[in-house]
């Protein structure tokens, strides 16, 4: 777009630039510049008031991203704040189908409604074809039906189809190449375009005398049924005027409106029509998506089958016919378990307005939509947003960056469900992310329906990755034993989307169908190659992600490696940028990593492997799961099911997981999915006592176990005890582990037992023989009786000091601070009085410089140390 726009205008680019997530051309002469929605917010992370800018100008607003609702709720803000300082920003919101009552009738959003400015379209007329009845199930073939009818009886012109998925395009296109195969003979060269034309127009003639004829001979058509609008917003009547009148008088002769019965030719091939049929959807080749531009070969007619990504911001050369099926296949959450499935649903009346516009791009064209005029009627007026249909974690993390803390108040155009809200600032508790709010000011803040938990350090660093708050959690737990370049490798390719190829398409011809199986078993080859066996097995996809990206940049990433390995090249290069991408951002957090993005990087380890599996479980916490027992199989159904927290029916690892006969007993997964079963992908074992370690959030401990005793941990300076624990909501049993003393007036006694007994401090340990009671006394039910023991505890519990990094904040503080009040805590043998700890705490200073097992403000790094700041 840059380069178009530049050379329209006539301008360097280096005027003209443009800026998406990997790169850009942007220089200080820069005077207009384009960017995705995800760029510009990060650029109002950083300039709030996006000073360097004097028009913004947003398109495409009807596709209502989450981000692009965010961008405009703050940029009705940024533009007030602007007008206050006599620094006009404007603002510009343009879609062709945008349902504008959702910003003019918003006060939240402007308390001042913008003004609405129509602008008229310089679109060619486009007349709509319903049918008269509509398919309830067979629309690929009413299709099919349709586009033959178009071959045969109407003048030329590109075809432009609209499918639901992949799937549905491929087959659809192997039908129309066997009805109509490409001529083997080359065309004869032609002695002038009037023989060419007049030639075209015999074949015309005859094809239409044909299709007269077969009408004749079944039912005569009658079409009162049939309806012939113009979309609102789409014709141009000086145009329709310009038409020429012979091809007029040919187009009212013929009617154009093909009818929904009647006889098509059937599946027999008929090489004398050649089409030229190119499938067209997201996750095609980008070299094959560039074919749709090109030409057909002379003599052929071009048939596009699409899916829903020609709709809009596209112009196909050529194309004058659309054939809209009406359907579209769209992805949605369960709001509450986040299960997503893929389903077929009817487009709104917006996108179907669109899908029609395509025809009219280069010439007047026609749509012939496979449904009713009483069913478009039913159809909703436009799609809902996209921030109303899926989780918000992350969305809520980048606002929450931005000190936008009641996030529910923020003017969106059209506002999340509390519950999506609820559900994200939970998971944001629970990854850390955000401060958990005590037990009153939750209830508080439930009944209000105002959550407003503050963002964590941890969480700011979280913010600062572009990948999702689960993946962005591991990335900020994975500083440690050398595990950030494979954090960084997995979590890219986990966020680009299928790595590798599909090949469980139908085949077209028993030579493709042997091809397509022999490359199916040597990608499950190469699958269990990259997942290794041992500890390498127990990662399981995950390591198959981390073994593919490390052979693709061993090999150069090549087309070829790709296509021999069944690796789709495109999220190849996709997951190379976004490891640059997040490995700028790591080093930007942590300069002292020094990263780089190593080609030739070398497996991981054994221990390495078991860290990141840990890092991995950590950041999915909430995807964890566990295999069915023997003794829990009610039915059939559940037989190598596994249970999870939040559903009540059995989900499954998926068939072409490396786990899949592995079946252990815990594992975490990246998603589910829902087809004929709900099954697990990216999927990885996690054992049984990592869980209450590093998901204490998703765990209900029981009381401290008397044996073994509590302990005190010299390199923490903390009181441990072991605790036995459950599964949240599932009441899965967990082993006991050892951990932190469980907050109370029991931490502060075991704290002071340490402190006396000399394991916090050393020095400390040659007065325990001159204390009048021995320290566990701190622990006696009756120790509330002698005033020197309470003296002590309610010292500590004052100074809120619990560990020894408190204690030494205390003394810090106050160095004369006197724990004991002036009681004294002993008498030596001879029974003269000792000062005791009163003593003690005159030199207490001294103690925390150099005579500990730590100086001050020298706490050796947890095991949970984290990129920046807040470590959890």
């Amino acid at each position: 777009m840059s380069q178009r726009v530049a050379k329209e205008m006539n301008l360097s680019q280096r005027v003209v630039s443009y800026q998406i997530r990997y790169e850009g051309n942007v220089t200080e002469e820069t005077r207009i510049k384009f960017m995705t929605d995800g760029v510009l917010l990060k650029e109002i992370q950083k300039d709030f008031l996006l000073l360097r800018y004097k028009v913004v100008i947003i398109d495409e607003a009807h596709e209502r991203s989450v981000y692009t609702d965010i961008l405009i709720g703050l940029l009705s803000r940024i533009v007030t704040l602007r007008a206050k300082r006599n620094l006009p920003l404007k603002l510009l919101i343009m879609s062709a189908t945008l349902r504008v009552e959702d910003f003019t009738q918003n006060p939240r959003l402007f308390a001042k409604p913008p003004r609405v400015i129509k602008v008229e379209s310089r679109q060619f007329p486009v007349t709509v074809h319903f049918n008269k009845r509509t398919p309830l199930e067979d629309y690929s073939g009413e299709c099919f039906r349709k586009i033959c009818k178009i071959h045969r009886m109407l003048p030329a012109g590109g075809i432009l189809v609209f499918l639901t998925g992949q799937a549905e395009v491929h087959a659809l296109c192997r039908r129309l190449r066997k009805a109509f195969p490409p001529s083997r003979a080359r065309p004869q060269e032609k002695d002038d375009d009037q023989k060419d034309s007049a030639q075209e127009m015999r074949k015309f003639k005859k094809s239409r005398a044909r299709a007269k004829k077969a009408r004749t001979e079944v039912l005569p058509q009658i079409n009162l049924d049939h309806y012939s609008v113009l979309p609102a917003g789409e014709g141009d009547e000086d145009r329709e005027a310009e038409v020429d009148e012979e091809e007029g008088a040919l187009d009212s002769d013929l009617d154009l409106d093909l009818g929904d019965g009647g006889q098509d030719g059937g599946e027999q091939p008929d090489a004398s029509l050649p089409l030229h049929v190119l499938p067209l959807y997201s996750l095609l080749a980008p070299e094959k998506q560039a074919q749709v531009f090109k030409p057909p070969p002379e003599g052929t007619r071009l048939c596009v089958v699409a899916t829903n990504v020609a709709e809009t911001s596209l112009t196909i050369p050529g194309i004058k016919y659309v054939v809209d099926c009406g359907k579209v296949k769209k992805r949605y959450y369960d709001r509450v378990t986040g299960v997503s499935s893929f389903r077929i649903t009817w487009v709104s009346q917006a996108s179907a307005d669109q899908r029609a516009g395509r025809a009219g791009r280069t010439e007047p064209g026609h749509c012939y939509r496979l449904y009713s005029s009483a069913v478009f009627g039913d159809f909703e007026q436009f799609p809902p947003p996209e921030i109303t249909r899926r989780p918000v974690e992350d969305l809520i993390l980048q606002m929450k960056a931005l000190n936008i803390e009641k996030v529910i108040n923020f003017p969106f155009p059209t506002p999340p469900s509390v519950e999506a809200l609820l559900a994200a600032e939970e998971l944001l508790i629970a990854l850390g992310a955000l401060q958990p709010p005590q037990k009153a000011e939750r209830v508080k803040q439930l009944q209000k329906n105002r959550l407003s938990c503050p963002i964590t350090a941890l969480g700011r660093t979280m913010a600062t990755f572009p990948v999702a708050p689960r993946y962005a959690k591991m990335l900020a737990l994975s500083r440690q034993h050398g595990c950030l370049p494979y954090a960084i490798t997995i979590v890219a390719s986990m966020t680009v989307r299928e790595l590798f190829e599909e090949l469980d398409r139908p085949a077209a011809s028993d030579e493709e169908l042997a091809r397509l199986k022999s490359k199916r078993a040597w990608v499950a080859q190469m699958k269990r190659t990259w997942a290794g066996q041992g500890a390498s097995l127990k990662l399981g996809d995950l390591m198959v992600l981390l073994g593919a990206v490390g052979a693709c940049e061993y090999a150069g990433c090549t087309p070829q490696f790709c296509e021999a390995n069944g690796l789709r090249y495109k999220a190849m290069m996709e997951i190379r940028r976004l490891r640059g991408q997040l490995t700028s951002a790591v080093n930007a957090v942590c300069p002292e990593a020094e990263l780089f993005v190593d080609p030739k990087m070398q497996p991981p380890t054994e221990s390495q492997v078991t860290y990141l599996r840990q890092i991995v479980t950590a950041g999915l916490g909430d995807h964890l799961a566990r295999r069915v027992q023997s003794e829990e199989l009610l039915e059939d159904k559940w037989r190598n099911a596994y249970k999870t927290p939040l559903l009540d029916d059995p989900v499954f690892i998926h068939p072409s997981s490396v786990l899949f006969k592995e079946l252990p007993e815990f594992v975490v997964y990246q998603e589910i999915m829902e087809t004929t079963k709900m099954y697990m992908k990216g999927v990885s074992s996690v054992e049984v006592q990592w869980i209450p370690a590093l998901l204490p959030s998703y765990c209900q401990f029981d009381k401290p176990l008397e044996e073994p005793a509590p302990t005190y941990c010299p390199e923490r300076g903390r009181v441990l005890c072991h605790r036995a624990s459950v599964f949240y909501r599932v009441g899965w049993p967990l082993p006991a582990i050892e951990v932190d003393f469980p907050e109370g007036i029991d931490r502060y006694k075991h704290f002071a037992r340490f402190l006396l007994e000399g394991q916090v401090f050393r020095k400390l340990a040659s007065y325990q023989s001159c204390l009048l009671s021995s320290p566990s006394t701190m622990l006696k039910t009756w120790a509330r009786l002698q005033p020197r023991t309470e003296s002590l505890l309610r010292a500590l519990v004052a100074e809120k000091a619990d560990c020894r990094e408190a204690l030494l904040a205390a003394w810090k503080k106050n160095p004369k601070c006197e724990f004991d009040q002036g009681q004294g805590m002993g008498v030596d043998r001879m029974g003269s009085p000792k000062q005791g700890l009163c003593a003690l705490c005159t030199v207490s200073p001294g103690l925390a410089e150099g005579s500990g097992p730590m100086a001050a403000g020298q706490l050796p790094a947890t095991s949970g140390e984290s990129l920046g700041p807040g470590s959890p």
